[in-house]
């Protein structure tokens, strides 16, 4: 085998790509800036027993595990950021109040999400503390469909879920929990009967009306007629009827029988779909108390991009304009050179007869040339002075 191929499911970003994908990225964070989200930058290593707390062990199998030199100790390279985000509001940071964090990096996966996704994807996020009312799923919400659209969605639709509606009709229903899931998870009428068996109370009838309740916000109501009327299902309907109305999309689905986070998630549940990826471009959702492991037990809402790399464009990967100018010259070309970089502008020094390497991410479509004593900026199509810059005498 070569020595330069890579793994499965793992490959470089090139250039152009690396180019749209870091200018997506500071672009999120300055959304998430302007909410009032501060940034954090967890390890990528940690104790393996923390990378899992609160996720219910569904991480496990996606965490790459290692020991530890120093210590002995189990290390776990992240799958998944958001637990450590919870450690660093819980144990680290300890305020009092509403806690806004966000957080931008890799993270690693021992399997691949599905089968094109790449084992080491660029997670973006935001996540809410200390904030248990609806107006914090609101506030998450909005800033995911303004994220979507950042990155480029013309037409942006929401799933809505609540992982709460399952876990009370299972709790009701005394029916086995990872089969009900797998049927629900499955859409499966026969799987689901044979996992309810004999019963009829309100729990299993609720769990089989579950599986027709899918489609658009109509579904909430349809909801509130076919669901028992037990504790905390009319709450959890009114929050996804508030959720949708607010959210800012073009268009909401709702579906109350995806089990996705049952063990993770604690209410309102959402994901954002780019059409023709197999996968989602976020998640997110309430998961209250995930803190209490570290000691302190929060309110928390959030979400994450799962693929920032996946979730850019390609039309944003195409060259960007740059100048050209010459090697070597006065100190009033370097003085013009200076100033462009200052203002924002690439500028490319080269000797004569070079150019940018062919596939570069960069368009010389201007050129600095001495001009009576005075150096100028041109273009390079048609030779006349270019975006109105004035040159260096």
């Amino acid at each position: 085998m070569a020595r330069w191929l890579l793994p499965e499911n793992l490959a470089d970003v090139l250039p152009r790509q690396a180019a749209a994908v870091e200018g997506a990225r500071r672009e999120l964070l300055d959304l998430f800036r302007g909410y009032g989200y501060e940034l954090v930058m967890p390890p990528l290593l940690e104790h393996l027993d923390s990378l899992l707390t609160g996720t219910g062990g569904e991480l496990g199998l996606h965490t790459f595990q290692l020991v530890d030199q120093l210590s002995g100790r189990m290390l776990g390279v992240r799958a998944d950021t958001t637990p450590q985000v919870a450690r660093i509001d819980s144990h680290i940071l300890d305020r009092e109040g509403v806690s806004r964090l966000c957080y931008a990096g890799p993270v690693v996966h021992a399997r691949p999400l599905h089968p094109l996704a790449s084992r080491e994807p660029l997670q973006v996020g935001a996540e809410l503390y200390g904030e248990p009312g609806p107006l914090a799923d609101a506030e998450i919400l909005e800033l995911a469909v303004l994220s979507a659209r950042r990155l480029g969605l013309e037409r942006v639709q929401v799933d809505l879920g609540h992982s709460a509606l399952v876990r009370i009709l299972l709790a009701e229903s005394g029916a086995p929990a990872g089969e009900v899931l797998d049927a629900l998870r499955s859409r499966d009428p026969g799987a689901l009967d044979r996992a309810l068996g004999a019963g009829s109370g309100a729990g299993v009838k609720g769990l089989r009306a579950l599986l027709s309740l899918h489609g658009g916000t109509e579904v909430i109501d349809r909801a509130g007629r076919a669901l028992p009327d037990l504790p905390g299902i009319s709450a959890a309907l009114r929050d996804l009827a508030s959720l949708a109305g607010e959210c800012g999309a073009d268009e909401v689905g709702v579906d109350l029988a995806d089990p996705h986070g049952f063990r993770y998630h604690s209410g309102a549940t959402f994901a954002i779909w780019v059409p023709g990826q197999p996968g989602p471009l976020l998640r997110g959702g309430r998961y209250d108390d995930i803190g209490a492991a570290f000691g302190r037990a929060r309110p928390a809402t959030g979400f994450s991009i799962l693929d920032l790399r996946d979730a850019v464009p390609w039309a944003r990967c195409a060259p960007v304009g740059a100048i050209r100018a010459p090697l070597g010259g006065d100190a009033r070309l370097a003085g013009l050179v200076r100033s462009l970089r200052e203002r924002g502008e690439i500028v490319v020094r080269l000797a004569p007869g070079d150019g940018a390497a062919e596939g570069s991410g960069l368009r010389l479509d201007r050129e600095i040339v001495e001009s009576g004593g005075t150096w100028v900026v041109r273009d390079c199509a048609t030779g006349g002075a270019g975006s109105g810059q004035r040159g260096a005498s």
